[in-house]
């Protein structure tokens, strides 16, 4: 069985188990109760790129389903509340905020997207950030595709994490 194999192959040299597996190599939700709480966040990055025209008519707000941004945005937010109810092994957060950014890149036809999480708890909002971004995306995708079909979300990546045992990652600024 692939997961199997997984589990026995390490790939850093740093990791002999996954966590997400139990003994019998089947799926389960790690336990962090022994963990500490401490502050988290994470921040996400991503953008959906489109025709000109399509980016023009969201700055002026005349899409036919209304305004694209703060749509996207409160999209983001209620999707990062949600994430446990979506990701089958991920723990439910009490999230202490969640910020969705959206600017428009008028040079390169874009709107970018950058969310951050932030928790006091004992697993990190990796996982909320992301979700935050993906659905923003996909709600911008959902609004514009009418009069858009070539509309492209892409780089939806962790750019930083801080808080909890394995420390801070900052990926790019």
């Amino acid at each position: 069985m692939f997961l199997r194999r997984i589990r026995q192959t390490s790939y850093t040299g740093a990791m002999s188990e996954l966590t997400h597996l139990d003994e019998s190599g089947q799926a389960q939700m790690v336990n962090v109760g022994h963990k500490p709480d401490t502050e988290r966040v994470a921040v996400v990055r991503g953008q959906v790129t489109m025709q000109s025209e399509t980016l023009r008519l969201i700055k002026a707000g005349a899409m036919k389903k209304g305004d694209v941004l703060t749509v996207a945005k409160i999209a983001g937010i209620q999707a990062a509340k949600r994430t446990a109810d979506l990701i089958p092994l991920c723990h439910p957060l009490p999230l202490t905020q969640v910020e969705v950014a959206l600017d428009l890149d008028e040079e390169n036809s874009r709107v970018l997207i950058e969310t951050r999480a932030r928790t006091i708890g004992k697993t990190g909002v990796e996982m909320e950030a992301l979700t935050a971004a993906s659905v923003a995306a996909l709600t911008i995708y959902d609004m514009a595709k009418a009069v858009d079909r070539t509309m492209r979300i892409e780089a939806i990546r962790l750019v930083e994490k801080r808080g909890g045992q394995s420390g801070n990652v900052l990926l790019e600024d």
